[in-house]
């Protein structure tokens, strides 16, 4: 498969945060263009330090990284959307000043697909972002994302805090308007409810990958996802 036929290609990844404790360390991986990929792992084993490296948040690690062709970038910025796991909005904004913000700084945000968004998340276009519950607020980054029209998408427990009523519809939403041939990779601990929505998955454990495959290979041995996961990670998922 050529390189451009990748959406993320890792060579060696390694990056530590105090005293040299390592993160991730030499992690190798390619990930085909076109996939869903489930990114699962117990807490700490670097999942969401891989999306910041990913995403161009985080600068400071050596190994190479390519993705769809070139490597972290004014270039892959461009067509990655991201949502991390904690609110990056301005306390001041408002949920429309956040739409209007993105409109301008991404070539491929779609404002009216974000005002459709507003409405059917019940938002207030002109409330605060700091007078707004938590699940509001990732409610409002989830829709910035998911109105572009991105290569890449990069979703870190995007699911984390919403309630289990309303979890399949923000679901729903995600995997209904991500881009068309374009590569999305979420993290989850759901592993049991998001199973079907994978097409591929990534686990990684202790800073190493410790399964890089399709799901189809999965079913093929005749196990769950989550039975695969149980197993390679051992009695570490348990923390989650």
């Amino acid at each position: 498969m050529a390189e451009t036929e990748y959406a993320i290609k890792v060579r060696n990844l390694n990056k530590s945060y105090v005293k040299g404790r390592p993160v991730l360390e030499d992690v190798s991986f390619d990930i085909p263009e076109g996939k869903i990929v489930g990114l699962l792992g117990p807490n700490g084993c670097g999942k969401t330090t891989l999306l910041k490296i990913l995403s161009g948040c985080i600068h400071d690690y050596s190994g190479k990284i390519i993705i769809n062709g070139n490597p972290p970038g004014v270039v892959t910025k461009a067509s990655t959307a991201f949502l991390p796991d904690s609110t990056y909005l301005a306390d001041y904004f408002r949920t429309i000043d956040a739409i209007d913000y993105f409109n301008d700084f991404f070539y491929d945000f779609d404002k009216n697909k974000a005002m459709e968004f507003v409405q059917r998340f019940h938002l207030d276009p002109k409330q605060k972002i700091k007078t707004m519950s938590k699940g509001m607020q990732e409610k409002v980054q989830l829709l910035l994302v998911m109105s572009r029209k991105a290569r890449l998408y990069l979703l870190d427990e995007p699911l984390g805090g919403v309630d289990p009523a309303a979890r399949e519809n923000i679901l729903n939403l995600i995997m209904s308007n991500y881009a068309e041939k374009s590569t999305l990779m979420l993290s989850t601990h759901m592993v049991n409810d998001l199973e079907s929505s994978f097409n591929h998955i990534l686990i990684l454990g202790h800073g190493h990958v410790l399964v890089n495959t399709s799901v189809d290979n999965v079913r093929k041995s005749g196990k769950s996802l989550e039975e695969v996961f149980k197993e390679v990670i051992g009695n570490d998922w348990e923390v989650d």
